[in-house]
């Protein structure tokens, strides 16, 4: 069965987190597209912050070789990054176990990203290669693929709502 998880890494922790040294206040999304040959999500945007010196406040990291600004959007820039491929962090891993991103948000306090497996063994191979190479992820959600929003689906009934909240408070 299809699964989605959310899983957590500290800011340090991802090659762009170097940003948040200089620009502690932005917030960096990768864009997710379709990946061709061995590209790995090349685009990313950063908001929260002024055009002037915007590619040099991600400082050198070993697992990127370049980052350059494409494009902007009102207060929004469109950065171009190419990985180093040989270093291993949470990308590599997924690109690895073949695990794609359906979205990606960094902050000063962390990062976030959202993956859909084709079963959840994925997510463990995943979570197993993290543990090996000491990255410390933290599995936040985890649960069947949900259907795509379409603003049709049914709340709770009053009675489902208090069963979940009394089943939370006990554990």
């Amino acid at each position: 069965m299809a699964t989605e998880a959310t899983f957590t890494v500290p800011s340090d922790q991802f090659p762009l987190g170097t940003v948040f040294n200089q620009l502690p206040n932005v917030t960096v999304e990768l864009e997710r597209i379709i990946p061709a040959q061995d590209v790995v999500i090349p685009y990313f945007w950063v908001r929260g912050t002024g055009v002037d010196d915007i590619e040099s406040a991600f400082t050198k990291h070993p697992g990127v070789k370049e980052i350059r600004l494409i494009d902007s959007v009102e207060d929004e820039y469109l950065l171009r990054v190419e990985w180093a491929l040989d270093y291993d962090d949470v990308l590599t891993i997924l690109t690895e176990v073949e695990v794609p991103v359906v979205k990606a948000t960094g902050t000063n306090q962390q990062w976030t990203f959202d993956i859909r497996a084709d079963d959840r063994s994925d997510i463990a191979v995943f979570q197993r290669r993290c543990r090996e190479l000491d990255i410390p992820i933290t599995l936040t959600e985890l649960h069947a693929l949900t259907p795509v929003e379409s603003g049709t689906e049914t709340a709770l009934t009053d009675t489902q709502q208090e069963a979940l909240v009394l089943a939370y408070e006990r554990g």
